[in-house]
């Protein structure tokens, strides 16, 4: 199956300025990276780049922070990167700018650069123009490899592209290839693990494999708009109104259709969202008040993990709990 978008393969990128757009939106504890996955998934465009004499800018956010903030800097991950690579990564000292575009000036062929963090700029997520044209003076063109945030029209990325030659990265490509060959031809059955916050912003996809799927299972913190739905007690647990409403009409679509929803039939609690957090595992679904859902229980694992197993084709989009979070392995007793 051919990727129909323009590719970093077919760049001219010797001794020029490229801009790439990565999701290391990486679990962060005491300063350190304690997953990177994500860092390693854009190590093939990075190292093509490098191999080919580019001089790189890499660009992420991290976090949700609503301006800048020293805990979500993107100092940790320029150096678990600068690891990986075993070649020196700096960081700018912002994410444009004069300040920044100095730097720029600065880099050699091979050369790795890393913005700060782009959400502490308040222009990213709501893709304002002027931070769009502010990092298009940095490069000579863009790579989007950030398959994970590509959805999203942001300043990093979508504004930018109409601004500069863009290119898709190896990962964005290979995801895209993957995404089309489950959609398009399937080896059954297939069955999707579908987490994360919220229904609404998964509602597409639920949508679209509930005629192709033979199983779709639930978790994460989606999890619990279904659940209210349905009439069960949510306790503190992450849910919107909107999620409800939306997890609505995916019960009912899935009631007359073929494919077979599955939900949590157990939990892990918590009194807060914090890996020091008091937990307690519940064999049921409805949360008492002052605890909030964390994760799928083991019973909803071990059921989930013999789907999996049985399977043509999984599809996997979301977490089922808060990953990036180490939870205390000690229960209290739940009574």
């Amino acid at each position: 199956m051919s990727f129909a978008k323009a590719s970093v393969r077919d760049a001219q990128v010797e001794g020029r300025r490229v801009l790439v757009r990565v999701d290391f939106n990486v679990p962060l504890a005491n300063g350190e990276v304690t997953d990177d996955s994500r860092i390693r998934a854009a190590l093939p465009t990075i190292e093509l780049l490098r191999d080919r004499g580019a001089k790189l800018i890499l660009v992420s956010h991290l976090g949700r922070p609503e301006g800048p903030d020293p805990e979500l800097s993107m100092q940790p991950v320029a150096a678990r990167l600068g690891a990986v690579l075993g070649a020196d990564v700096r960081i700018a000292p912002g994410v444009a700018g004069p300040e920044v575009e100095a730097v720029v000036e600065e880099l050699a062929p091979g050369d790795v650069l890393m913005l700060e963090n782009s959400r502490f700029e308040t222009g990213e997520t709501s893709n304002d123009p002027a931070l769009a044209a502010a990092l298009a003076r940095l490069p000579d063109l863009y790579v989007n490899d950030a398959f994970g945030a590509a959805h999203r029209a942001h300043a990093t990325t979508e504004g930018v592209a109409h601004l500069l030659p863009a290119y898709a990265g190896l990962l964005l490509e290979r995801e895209v290839e993957e995404l089309e060959r489950v959609r398009e031809d399937p080896r059954q059955p297939l069955r999707l693990v579908l987490g994360g916050a919220k229904v609404k912003d998964k509602i597409g996809v639920i949508r679209r494999f509930l005629d192709v799927a033979d199983r779709i299972m639930i978790g994460g913190a989606m999890a619990f708009g279904f659940l209210k739905r349905q009439g069960h007690a949510v306790g503190n647990s992450l849910v919107d109104d909107d999620s409800v409403e939306a997890a609505g009409g995916i019960l009912d679509r899935a009631a007359e259709s073929r494919c077979e929803l599955l939900l949590p039939v157990d939990l892990v609690l918590g009194r807060e969202f914090s890996a020091e957090t008091e937990r307690m595992e519940l064999d049921g679904i409805d949360v008492p008040e002052g605890w909030m859902g964390l994760d799928i229980g083991e019973r909803t694992a071990a059921a989930y993990a013999e789907s999996i197993a049985t399977a043509g084709t999984v599809f996997w989009n979301g977490p089922m709990g808060p990953f990036q979070k180490t939870v205390p392995a000690v229960a209290i007793d739940s009574a």
